[in-house]
Parts: structure tokens; sequence; C-alpha cells
């Protein structure tokens, strides 16, 4: 017999269990004692213990248990069980591995097994069920399932009402971001909103530090001096949004124009969004952007005024062509309904059931058709600008949604500058930000909004299409462009949580003096920028922002020991920057019959109606074809290859929490990863190379170094790592819910419910 003597200090017995055998009693202390990392101002309003989060699609094995809780801020999942299968994860220091913030949530799904009951809950809807399951679909395409068949039925549905309460807010000051910044801020120790006296007013820090916000009158006044634009002027008669409470205090006007003029002509504009500057080519030409003119009694008279200063402001006097994009380009509802068949057929569809008809299901969403429409609208204004050296005059019913998107497209094709991290980082706080784009409406942070519309995403979308064809021309990498999707679900940043700069001020004034914050001289409450990345993520996460193909204006040479820079000619670009060699028939104009293959995930483009044979047209085909034949050049123009070969679905957006569609140690980033080493081995031998005689370099990547994956040694040709699949960064695992725990698919386990796109009950309750 054992003796229960108690063993040696220094011997652990395996032989003896704990006085509590049971697997619960064990299970539960040790649950209990897992906390989750709280921001300030963030507080924990639910939880329930022993959950069941179903990460497998046919099978419990790889299941992890937990606490699942409900802060003001996420819903979190805590375990001591590791992610099983799951060898790297790209951490975001705001949120664990298994948190959702609440404003990502698009739909709560509730599940009752014994009663076969299912029901999406609202913000204030009653739940007479005790939910067995709970499925939480999120805007990122994520879908996260919980099991509740150890936890207490009471306790399950509580914290189910408590995530479909906090995550629909009725009131914009009751997101996250000014819980967080009123705790953050408040005068407790003599600083004024939350920084001591004197301090800077950039938002965030960090990063944010170089990113001009376009919130001062010499933001404007370098961005115009930049661009060289003569003719144009800042404006400051907003000031205090004394005229327009959708545009900034400080914007650029024509010279020409009076500050009376533009008082007078502002109540004529709807909301009174005057005609504003957004950029200016070398060669004088301008890009304008003006909402439509709602008094039908003095609409040619003004229209006349405003053409006629924009011609002045041109140094050729050069004619004005205005672009109707109400006319052109597919309107706000077009477009979100093609977002909801593409979230349909990218999340809530099993593979098997579409796999057969996959290329026409996504050519029926038309998402990758409203893609091209806009890179081929913009690209049609580039010509304007750089080969007819017209200003162009966007006109839109209100100025504040596809102007946003032309604009920038337009900008990121033109100027060199706008393909740079801190460039594009510039240009989405002038052309979206500070012009009024609304994204507390068209992300629905609120819940409750019906101009919910993806425009902000088809923007990154597009740009992610250009960045395919022209990989060397942008510092950033694909990666970003997701963060940066990502980020628009955080309720923490002042950059994508209001509708107008205006609404910022207005509303966290009010917040402020509701919870006692000096503001001292500052207008309103200084939010977290989504700038500052060093609040999300570690210096070496953030290398992955950094595209290695990037081609910088020069690069250093040493000749007779002396450092040069190398300029480029056209003789040293190589004809692979361009990508696949384009026909003259292969343009922006007309497409060839081109049949895809069915693994590409690309869609043929549909062929683009006749055009009449003007010479404008015949103009535009010139150019087009002209600018083919040139050497590329990464900093010059760009245009955008519309044929089917070459517009894609963007795969590590939409398909990076699928784990059917990852390949493992393949896609783009095995790739990146051998950019990755080949550049930092380069870095390395230039760091050399600037100190001749400093005796033998570090070995490369162990200082400096700018790349994510690094290079051990000059001769040092790594395999793949293991960790790496076509969704790196991003892991799938722990995001499945493609399937019911029986085997049976979702969407015929409710039966063919309309996931994301109803919000109403989906059974009838006894």
């Amino acid at each position: 017999m054992f003796s229960l003597k108690p063993p040696r200090p220094t011997f652990r017995s395996y032989l003896l269990p704990p006085p509590q055998t049971d697997d619960k009693m064990n299970s539960e202390p040790k649950i209990k004692k897992l906390e989750p990392v709280l921001l300030p101002g963030e507080i924990v309003v639910n939880e329930v213990n022993f959950v069941r989060k179903c990460i497998a699609a046919d099978t419990s094995q790889y299941d992890l248990w937990g606490k699942l809780i409900c802060s003001n801020f996420k819903i979190s999942f805590l375990t001591d069980d590791p992610m099983p299968l799951q060898k790297f994860h790209y951490r975001n220091l705001l949120l664990g591995e298994h948190d959702v913030p609440l404003t990502c949530i698009e739909q709560i799904v509730t599940i009752n097994d014994h009663k076969r009951k299912q029901k999406v809950l609202g913000p204030n809807q009653k739940l007479k069920f005790n939910p067995t399951e709970l499925i939480i679909y999120c805007k990122d395409f994520r879908i996260v399932r919980f099991r509740f068949d150890e936890s207490g039925p009471e306790s399950a549905k509580k914290v189910c009402l408590a995530i479909a309460h906090y995550s629909q807010p009725t009131d914009l000051q009751l997101l996250f971001a000014f819980e967080y910044v009123g705790k953050k801020y408040h005068n407790s120790a003599g600083n004024i909103n939350g920084a001591p006296p004197g301090a800077g007013s950039a938002a965030g820090g960090g990063s944010s530090q170089k990113t001009p916000l376009f919130e001062t009158y010499s933001d404007w006044d370098r961005e115009v001096k930049r661009t060289g634009a003569s003719g144009w002027r800042v404006c400051s008669i907003n000031e205090g949004y004394m005229i327009s409470t959708c545009l900034p205090e400080y914007f650029v006007v024509p010279s020409s124009l009076a500050d009376q003029d533009l008082k007078t002509f502002s109540h004529s504009f709807v909301g009174r969004r005057m005609p504003v500057w957004s950029w200016s080519h070398s060669n004088g030409s301008a890009l304008v952007r003006v909402a439509v003119i709602k008094d039908v009694l003095q609409q040619r008279k003004i229209d006349q005024r405003i053409c006629n200063a924009v011609t002045k402001s041109h140094p050729q006097r050069s004619d004005v062509h205005k672009s109707d994009l109400d006319k052109t380009l597919p309107n706000i509802q077009e477009i979100q309904a093609a977002f909801v068949k593409l979230k349909q057929l990218c999340v809530n569809e099993p593979f098997e059931e579409t796999e057969e008809k996959w290329l026409s299901s996504l050519e029926g969403t038309r998402w990758l058709e409203y893609v091209r429409a806009f890179l081929k609208h913009s690209a049609e204004l580039v010509y304007m600008l750089e080969s007819k050296r017209v200003s162009v005059v966007l006109q839109e019913e209100e100025g504040r949604d596809l102007s946003c998107i032309i604009a920038s497209l337009v900008q990121v094709m033109l100027d060199p500058y706008f393909r740079t991290i801190t460039g594009f980082q510039s240009l989405i706080q002038k052309e979206w930000v500070m012009a009024g784009y609304q994204f507390l409406d068209r992300c629905n942070h609120l819940k409750r909004s019906e101009k919910e519309a993806p425009l902000f995403l088809l923007f990154l979308d597009a740009t992610w299409q250009l960045l395919e064809q022209h990989p060397a021309a942008f510092e950033f990498s694909e990666t970003y462009l997701a963060v940066l999707c990502d980020s628009t679900h955080i309720s923490l940043f002042g950059t994508f949580l209001f509708n107008s700069p205006h609404q910022r001020v207005k509303q966290s004034t009010e917040f402020a003096i509701s919870k006692n914050i000096q503001l001292g001289d500052e207008k309103g409450l200084r939010f977290p920028s989504v700038w500052d990345w060093s609040l999300q993520f570690t210096a070496k996460d953030r290398t992955l922002f950094h595209n290695p193909s990037y081609v910088g204006k020069s690069t250093p040479c040493v000749q007779n020991g002396s450092v040069k820079p190398f300029k480029r000619t056209k003789k040293t670009y190589s004809s692979t920057l361009r990508g696949l060699p384009a026909s003259p028939e292969n343009g922006l104009l007309r497409d060839p019959a081109f049949l895809p293959r069915r693994s590409s995930l690309i869609l043929r483009g549909k062929p683009a109606a006749p055009q009449p044979a003007g010479g404008q047209d015949a103009g535009a085909e010139r150019y087009f074809r002209e600018w083919r034949a040139r050497p590329a050049d990464p900093h010059g123009v760009l245009l955008p290859q519309l044929s089917g070969a070459h517009i894609k679905l963007w795969k590590l957006c939409y398909f990076r929490w699928v784990p059917e569609a990852q390949i493992a140690r393949g896609g783009a980033i095995t790739a990146f990863h051998r950019l990755s080493l080949l550049a930092d081995e380069v870095d390395a031998l230039s760091r050399t190379l600037r100190q001749p005689g400093a005796g033998p370099a570090p070995p490369a990547g162990q200082d400096r170094s700018r790349m994510y994956f690094r290079a051990r040694g000059p001769h040092d040709t790594p395999a793949t790592p293991d960790f790496l699949s076509s969704s790196f960064p991003f892991s799938p695992v722990g995001n499945l819910c493609r399937r019911s725990i029986l085997g049976t698919p979702l969407s015929k386990f409710l039966s063919g419910a309309k996931i994301w796109l109803s919000t109403e009950t989906l059974a009838t309750e006894d």
C-alpha cells in the first residue's frame, strides 16, 4: 500500500491524486483565475464559465474550454488551452487572440439544440429560451462559435443578451472610445485634455507625428506648396464650422474667389459643400470636388462662376472637365448589395457546395465589376489631368462618398508620394476623414444605419489591385491594407469613428462637459489616432507593413569609396515590374475574350460598351497605348490593367478566415518571404559600403532591419517556414463555423436563414 506520509519537499507525487478528483471541480478554479487585460475605461459587464469554443468543422477534439467575457469594448474568450494546429499568431496589442471588438460584430445568433430554435438577437430583445450555442458573425468575415453544454443556462443567456446590448449602442457617446478618453484624459492631476499643458496637438503620438492630420491651416498650406499649386489659397472662413458642418475648418479654394463670394455661394450647394481643392499636377491642372447645386434658378450662374475660377487658377487657363459621378458610377445601394452577395459567397456557403459554380457566382456578385469601374474611371481622369492638362471637377450629390474613392485613386495613380506609408495616410486624412466621409454611418458602428456601404473597403480593394499590378511602386504591403481595413472596426480610434470633424468636436465637447474634463484651448477631446500603429503592434510586427519590392526614389551606390545617389534611367527598369505583357486590345477601354483558369479566383471582365470614334476617345486610347509601351517607372504615372486576367479577388482580405481556402507554405507570402530576405541582405551590404574600414558588419537582420523576415547570413537560403500560409499573418484557426456540430451545413441548419441581411427573429417563439 502507498504511504499517506507527506512526500519529501523535492519530490512531487503523481500517484496520490488531490483531494478533489472531479474534473469539473479541478477546472472551475482554473478558469476563474483567468482574468482579461482591460484598457483604461474598459469594464467587464458579464461572463460565463465552462464555455467551449468550436475550432474544427466536423469534430470537437480541437475545441477549447474557457471563460467567455463581455466588456464594453470587446468579447473575450480566455483559456489556458493552446491553440491547436496554429504555429503563428499576429498579435494585436489591443486585442487578445480570441477577442472580437464589439463594433466588429455584425450579427448574433443564439441556438437551442433541444427545442430546435434559433434567433438573431437585437439590442433590446428578450430571449425566451436558454441558448446552447452562440454564433457571432463579424464584419471582417470571421465567424466565431461557442457552446454552453457545461455552462449554467441562465449565465449563458445573460452573456448573450449582454453582447447583443453592448454591441448595438443607441448613441454615439456610448462607443468605447469615449469611455477610454474619459478615463485616460480625465483631469485628475492638473493635465489638460489628458496631456500636460503645452503638449503638442498631434493625436496619438508615434508615427502619427509624421502624418499630417489636416486639422490646421499649416498642414493645408504645406500640401499646397508641396504640389506647387499656384492660383490656389487656404481658406479659413469655416473656422468654428460657421459655414458648413461637413467640411473641415480649413480647405483650399481658387485664389480668385473671395471669402464673401464663397459665403454667398455656399447656401446653394447641398450641405453647403462648396468647391474644394484636392490636388494639383505639376502642369497646372487641378482636381476639385464639389456637391450638387440645389438652387435650380441659380445653378447655371454659379456653375459658370466656379468653372471660371478654376480656369483662372490654371497657368494656361485651360478648360474644365466636369465628371458627374452619380451618372457614371454604381450608386451606394448597388455597391452595398454587391458586398452582401460577396460576403454570402465567401463566408456562409460551404465550399463543397459552391465550388462548381464559383466563378459564375463571383461574377454574379458584381463586386469585382464595380472595383473595375472605379479604376477605369479614375484612369480616364488621369488622362484628362496628365495628357489633356485640364482641371477636373468631381461632382456628386453630397460630394462625400464616391468622390472620396475617385479623388484618392487618381492621386495614388499620379503622385508617388501617396504610394508611401506616410503619404497614403495623409491622403486618407485629407480625402476621407477631413472631407466628411461618414464613417459612423457607412461602417454602421451603431448597427442602425440604413446608409451602410463598404466604400472605404472598395477603395482599399482598388488600391490593392494597383499594388498587385505594380508591386515596385508601393512602399506598403497588402498586410498594411488589411490591417487598416480591420482598424475601421475598432471603436477606439477617432480617425474612423465620426461622420465629420464637426461631429467629433461637438460630441466630444459635450462628453467632456458631462465628465468635467478640462479642454483648455483644445477643440474637443483628442482621441487616439489610428496612424499611431504602436498602439496596436510591436515594432517587429510593424515591419510587415513594408513592401520588400518597393523601389525608392534613389539608391545609394559606392564609387571610389564615396557614396553617391544612383539615379535610375529608363534602361535600368525591368519590364517585369509592370506584370503581364499587354496587347493594344488589353487596355482600359476594351477587354479581350479571356478565359481565366478555374483556380485563379479572378473575374472575367465584361466587355466595355462601344465607345464613339470621337477625338477624345481616340486620344485616350493613344495615351494608354503609349504608356504601356514605355518602360515601367515606379515613381511615374500608374495605370491599371483592367482585363479579366488582372482584376482579382483580394484573397488575403476575404479568405483569410476560411481554412478551406488556405495554402500551407504557399500563396503570395512565399514570394514576400524570399524578397524580404533578399532586401535584408541588400540593406546589410549597403550599410557595410557606407562605412568603409569599419570592420565586418553584423549578420544581416540583427540590427536596424526594416524587414520582418531577416537573412542570417550572405549565403543563407532558408526554406519556407512551416508557419507560413496564404492567410499569413492572419490565422483562420479558431474562427470556423461553416458547419453545425452534427456536420450539417449551417445554412441548412438555420433553414436558409438570410444571415447578414435580416435582423428579425428567425424562429417563432413559444
